[in-house]
């Protein structure tokens, strides 16, 4: 995926109190961080921040922290926050791969994982970069509460297909499944839509959802 390169990015989100600079050194402490004991769910690949930012303001009762691997775009997500008079204080970001989050989130400390979206990786030899394949369903698994699950939405099929493909060889289960989310007014009651989401669904892509957890 090409991003454009903002030279000013690293400085901004470098300055930015809504970023989390050093999450390594808060493993088995995100608690703490927020001040309350509140459970802790995390976005991985968080984009603009829209999704997370609307979940944070509906559910104070929760710690959200928005994971983005590129400055480019989590500069994005910290200058539209920033804008905003009153910022949720339930929400945090932090601008690192997602394979190190288990040297960044302690055993049993992540509630619930949200995957919107994702690179699908199209290439087979990329597959294990996917972030619904197996390799990172075991790095979910390290981090994830016993009753903790993954949310995953996209509308690109052939991903969904692969991310359903995974899920047993994985050890894994399937909570929740639709190909067609925007057409199940149960499922969409709760729904907080993405940019993304509302960009594919306006063009009338089907976006498919899956909830799955680990059972131990």
């Amino acid at each position: 995926m090409r991003l454009r390169n903002i030279p000013r990015a690293g400085e901004v989100i470098a300055a930015s109190t809504l970023v989390v600079h050093e999450p390594k050194q808060q493993k088995g402490r995100w608690q703490e961080l927020f001040g309350n004991t509140h459970p802790v769910h995390i976005e991985v690949g968080m984009g603009k921040g829209q999704f997370l930012t609307q979940l944070a303001r509906l559910h104070p009762e929760i710690n959200y922290v928005g994971i983005e691997r590129y400055t480019s775009v989590l500069l994005r997500a910290v200058e539209k926050l920033e804008k905003q008079e009153e910022k949720p204080e339930n929400l945090l970001f932090i601008c690192m791969d997602a394979r190190e989050l288990p040297e960044v989130f302690g055993e049993g400390e992540v509630a619930r994982i949200y995957l919107n979206f994702s690179d699908p990786w199209p290439k087979d030899r990329h597959a294990n970069r996917r972030l619904t394949s197996r390799q990172f369903l075991e790095r979910y698994e390290k981090i994830l509460a016993p009753d903790g699950m993954v949310e995953f939405k996209t509308d690109n099929r052939d991903l969904f297909d692969f991310s359903l493909e995974e899920i047993a060889p994985a050890g894994w289960k399937l909570k929740l499944l639709t190909y067609d989310l925007h057409k199940d007014a149960e499922l969409m009651r709760d729904n907080v839509m993405t940019e993304y989401e509302e960009k594919f669904s306006a063009k009338g892509n089907p976006i498919c959802k899956m909830v799955i957890y680990k059972e131990h």
